[in-house]
């Protein structure tokens, strides 16, 4: 059971009405299939509140504090110069909401990947000036993926800093909706592309080739976190460990997670998904998520699953918060 000790869920969400102006200005098919969650019905409206209504959510469901970050996929669905302009915008007010409210918030900014260079200089100002603990990416930006070279600054950022990315996940692009996911009933075809399986795939895929094409040999500072208990890369990481060889990577594909991984359950509150991570990637490697206000842990639940999860309690309190405030720790601000 957890001694007194604070939860911390990294993974909960917001949105601000410029960044829902600048999506709805995109054509439809440049719409990421999370843009109806996060501009409709009572979803898009909690995204928009971080005030009374969000703290007692977090009450009720025994979080104590909250790590913002803008809902999927932040700024990367958008043209250069509206993204370079917003991700100010959005760091601002996510620093803001953290400065209102330092007990109850913490921050993750958001970057502008299509324009790198931009990007990095923001993280280091939402690093520096702002106070925020990190970032938060959303895969692809456009058909260009997290390992395309022109994204060097940011890893170079980010390791300077020593700053946590976390890795959210994104629809799939177009042409694999259409192979792999369309031909069912829409809401079916939307649900099997993304929060279903569709997004993790994608995810999962993007941590693989961020190991493959050796961003972590060339940034050994640097620190990945991946939500749903590693997007699939945990449970495969057997099968794909011959990659490694393959690709001539001076580390096996165990040691590159080990190193430079951390996992949350992004509110899949599953003791067997904890156990398989515990054994995979160890204990210090597990943070805490409730992905408010998409999952019912985000609303009830969280503290009583930390409370009976099957580790010691020591352990509970590093998932809780410990393991997140050390990474907090080692950032250069």
């Amino acid at each position: 059971m957890l001694t007194g000790t604070r939860v911390i869920a990294l993974e909960e969400h917001v949105v601000i009405p410029e960044l829902l102006d600048a999506w709805t200005r995109l054509d439809p098919a440049d719409r990421d299939l999370a843009f109806g969650p996060a501009a409709d019905g009572e979803t898009g409206r909690r995204l928009l509140e971080v005030g009374d209504e969000r703290r007692a959510a977090m009450t009720a469901t025994g979080v104590d504090v909250q790590v913002l970050s803008l809902t999927t996929p932040g700024l990367q669905n958008l043209p250069v110069n509206e993204a370079v302009a917003l991700q100010r915008v959005a760091n601002d007010r996510l620093a803001a909401a953290v400065r209102d409210d330092p007990v109850h918030f913490q921050g993750l900014a958001a970057l502008a990947t299509s324009a790198p260079d931009d990007a990095a200089d923001e993280l280091v100002r939402a690093v520096r000036r702002l106070g925020l603990d990190g970032a938060m990416l959303y895969g692809r930006t456009g058909d260009r993926g997290l390992d395309d070279p022109a994204l060097e600054p940011i890893w170079s950022a980010a390791e300077e800093l020593r700053v946590p990315l976390h890795l959210h996940p994104q629809s799939p692009p177009a042409a694999v909706r259409s192979a792999y996911y369309d031909g069912l009933p829409d809401a079916v075809a939307s649900g099997f592309a993304t929060h279903a399986i569709g997004w993790h795939y994608d995810a999962g895929v993007q941590v693989l080739r961020l190991v493959l094409s050796g961003v972590f040999d060339r940034h050994p500072g640097l620190r990945l976190v991946v939500g749903h208990w590693g997007e699939t890369v945990l449970f495969y990481l057997e099968r794909a460990a011959p990659l490694a060889a393959l690709a001539r990577l001076p580390r096996t594909l165990d040691e590159y997670v080990r190193t430079h991984l951390s996992v949350t359950p992004s509110g899949m509150l599953s003791e067997r998904y904890l156990r398989w991570a515990t054994e995979v990637i160890g204990v210090d490697r597990i943070l805490f998520a409730t992905d408010y206000p998409f999952e019912a842990a985000s609303t009830a639940g969280a503290r009583d699953f930390l409370d009976r999860a099957p580790v010691s309690d020591p352990e509970a309190d590093a998932i809780a918060s410990g393991n997140w405030e050390a990474l907090r720790a080692r950032i250069r601000r």
